[in-house]
């Protein structure tokens, strides 16, 4: 959730809460053209945030690489001031990256165009090995460093940061032109106040938000179909498609703030959507906290929903994932082993079992199991679930459910990326309780998917597992699944994942 307070107009919660008199949208069809749109942007792009980033453990490790083989070619590893050397050459390489930091030298417009930030360059590198040379003197020790190794790093460090700099530069234009390194953003609402926004938006030098349509519920004759040059794909109801299809990462509601109702009734559909929301507050009076604000060049935008786990949180998330799903293959190993060997010696059929679940954006993914049941009455589709003394489970399956080692096979879903160790628990596409799909028990359903579902997830751990044979049962897994992605942080997933062994002890509700 985004910086906005829970008494904010447009909190989480008030959105949430605001009931317009209509269901939550599914599926629309997308027409024509906004199918041939969609269809562009089907790759994911680049995020500018984790370009800069990694340019900046790129320098760093470049800095010190320069450092280290100068030291070892021209003074020679272990001669003379051992620990020294390394210490001034990690000092001097982070204290380039800060600097070049401080400066806004990792903005786009900086890296787009490094020629025009050149002597800012020349400061920052000269200011850099000032300091060091600053702090030798007053620790008295900087005549016993080689003048040599600390000139020829200076003059091969500046060549080689201008150097991979011009480099990314190049690099930077490239993917802004083809569209690998951009914000792809949808305006909501059309007419005059959609028009200023986008010509303020374009007045923005080295923007890298790339408008790829209009939707509004309004028709043609109070909502333009062109505006500003760009097309009126479809409604707010065929935006949730179009949204899911073409990777998009930015809602942008151009709707005064003094259109509440209005407003809600499009922030009520869009928030099960894995994007930022922002509403336009260029042409608005109304101040809020500047905390609330975020900008793109020097238009406001107020946020009201940020897209959960993104940038460097879905990179350590995945490194997470990684690390504990390689862990846990390796120790699980023999459990694995003893299960599929049990298995089939119990019954005729595979080892595993497949079976289509929701996934990331609502997407299908293949979710794999160790199969519990005779192989002649699975049940892929989920329609229905397993009861108690169910004589479609197995004897073995009977015991592996019962203990949810039936689940770790998933370890191999979360190492090849299409789950995540911990998040919501992804329910099988066609999941029912009493004959009503789970989209129409709960409103607001999807929103359990803006991000990875989970091998395990907060619901599990605090009881919420096993058999849904109840409306209460499916709402409080969805009530759990929301609590962790508004509050999701490594220490949580680290919490969740060293109680789920202590939890499934108590497994009443698993057949």
């Amino acid at each position: 959730m985004s910086e906005v307070d829970a008494s904010h107009p447009y909190s989480l919660e008030s959105v949430r809460s605001f009931d317009d008199g209509k269901a939550s949208p599914g599926k629309a069809d997308l027409n024509a053209i906004a199918s041939k749109v969609a269809a562009q942007y089907r790759g994911d792009a680049m995020s500018p945030v984790l370009v800069s980033g990694y340019l900046r453990l790129a320098e760093l490790a470049l800095f010190a690489a320069i450092g280290i083989v100068i030291y070892g070619y021209y003074v020679g590893f272990g001669t003379t001031l051992v620990w020294e050397y390394p210490v001034a050459i990690l000092s001097g390489s982070v204290l380039a990256v800060v600097l070049l930091e401080l400066t806004d030298l990792y903005q786009i417009a900086a890296l787009r165009q490094p020629l025009h930030y050149l002597r800012t360059l020349l400061i920052v590198w000269s200011g850099t090995f000032a300091l060091l040379a600053l702090a030798g003197f007053l620790m008295k020790v900087s005549e016993e460093f080689s003048r040599v190794w600390f000139g020829s790093w200076f003059l091969a460090g500046l060549v080689a940061l201008l150097a991979l700099r011009l480099m990314l530069a190049r690099l930077v234009r490239r993917w802004a032109r083809n569209g690998r390194m951009e914000r792809r953003a949808v305006i909501v609402g059309g007419g005059q106040n959609a028009e200023r926004l986008i010509r303020s938006i374009e007045k923005q030098p080295y923007n890298d938000i790339r408008i790829c349509g209009i939707f509004d519920d309004r028709d043609n004759r109070r909502s333009p179909p062109i505006v500003a040059g760009y097309p009126k794909l479809g409604t707010i109801d065929e935006l949730i498609s179009f949204a899911r299809i073409a990777r998009i990462d930015m809602l942008i509601v151009s709707l005064p703030i003094t259109a509440e109702k209005r407003v809600l009734s499009m922030l009520k559909k869009l928030w099960v959507l894995p994007v930022d929301v922002r509403l336009s507050a260029h042409s608005n009076e109304l101040q809020f906290r500047p905390r609330s604000y975020s900008f793109i060049g020097s238009v406001p935008m107020l946020d009201i929903f940020d897209k959960p786990i993104n940038d460097w949180d879905s990179v350590a998330k995945r490194a997470f994932d990684i690390v504990f799903s390689l862990l846990g293959i390796i120790v699980f190993s023999p459990v694995m082993i003893a299960t599929a060997i049990a298995i089939k010696l119990d019954s005729k059929g595979p080892v595993l079992f497949k079976q289509k679940r929701h996934g990331f954006n609502n997407e299908e993914v293949d979710v794999f199991k160790f199969r519990s049941m005779y192989a002649d009455q699975c049940d892929p589709t989920a329609i229905k679930a397993v009861t108690k003394g169910d004589p479609r489970v197995t004897r073995v399956g009977r015991f592996i459910r019962k203990t949810s080692i039936d689940e770790l096979p998933q370890f191999f879903n979360s190492l090849v990326g299409s789950l995540s160790l911990v998040g919501p628990r992804p329910h099988a596409v066609s999941a029912k309780t009493h004959n009503l799909l789970y989209t129409e028990v709960v409103d607001g359903y999807f929103a359990r998917h803006p991000v990875k579902p989970g091998v395990t997830g907060w619901a599990q751990i605090n009881g919420w597992r096993g058999e849904v044979d109840t409306d209460e049962k499916i709402r409080k897994r969805t009530e759990f699944d929301l609590y962790y992605i508004e509050n999701w942080s490594l220490m949580l997933d680290l919490k969740i994942l060293f109680l789920t062994p202590i939890r499934l002890l108590k497994s009443e509700n698993a057949y």
